[in-house]
């Protein structure tokens, strides 16, 4: 531990390293473990029981947490007519049909989330090698190619976040802000919790979730009871 900080290994200081902390537990230590001057953010590591190489033990979703995510998200609408409208309507911060394929297409990408309707689909499939490596491809299953422009925009800019499994069978989502009360981060993590549950996929064997920690921006983890975050969201 050499190579942290002080503040760090005091914040190391203050978590059991064995312990799964009950998740009400957990959300009152992560303000105390906190080691940056601004607002961290707190993201969930969820490590699955699950082989991401098989196409029946893939884990994707999206769930809308109940206090947000604490960051402002700049949604993007690829839409025309009628839809563009509802979409501006909606609070999307940019809306365009070709002309904002073209803008993105010149290397403009200061957005977090793109929406396009169905029929927007064959322009912004040019996209693909642009959107696709930064995870801003619209797709049908995280809910971001659809008609339903104001409940979509409405999600996500009240805290819908995506979640995948990656390569190493691991999710990793935002949550919050260390600023969270621990009910807010508490309500947050069950949600989460919950939907990945729901998620299981059909080829998923033994223990489907294994381990959750929770950590701040640059700050060490903690160790997650996932029964106890279970339990909160059925609460």
């Amino acid at each position: 531990m050499a190579h942290h900080g002080k503040k760090y290994r005091e914040a190391v200081k203050l978590v059991e390293a064995e312990r799964r902390y009950p998740i009400t537990d957990a959300a009152e230590l992560l303000p105390k473990i906190t080691i940056t001057k601004f607002d961290s953010t707190v993201e969930a590591h969820l490590r699955l029981g699950v082989d991401p190489r098989h196409a029946d033990q893939l884990v994707r979703g999206t769930v809308v947490l109940p206090h947000g995510t604490g960051r402002v998200t700049r949604v993007i609408v690829f839409a025309q007519g009628e839809k563009a409208q509802e979409a501006l309507r909606s609070g999307a911060d940019e809306v365009g049909g070709d002309d904002l394929v073209k803008r993105i297409d010149d290397g403009w990408f200061e957005f977090d989330v793109a929406i396009a309707t169905p029929d927007m689909m064959g322009a912004v499939g040019r996209l693909g090698k642009k959107l696709g490596p930064r995870g801003l491809m619209p797709n049908p299953k995280s809910g971001t190619v659809t008609f339903d422009i104001e409940r979509a925009v409405s999600e996500i800019k009240s805290g819908r976040v995506e979640f995948k499994v990656d390569r190493a069978g691991i999710v990793h989502v935002p949550v919050g802000k260390s600023s969270f009360t621990p009910a807010q981060l508490t309500a947050n993590v069950a949600a989460l919790v919950d939907a990945v549950n729901r998620a299981k996929p059909s080829g998923a064997k033994g223990t489907y979730m294994r381990t959750l920690t929770l950590a701040p921006t640059m700050g060490p983890g903690v160790r997650v009871d996932i029964p106890s975050a279970l339990a909160a969201a059925s609460a």
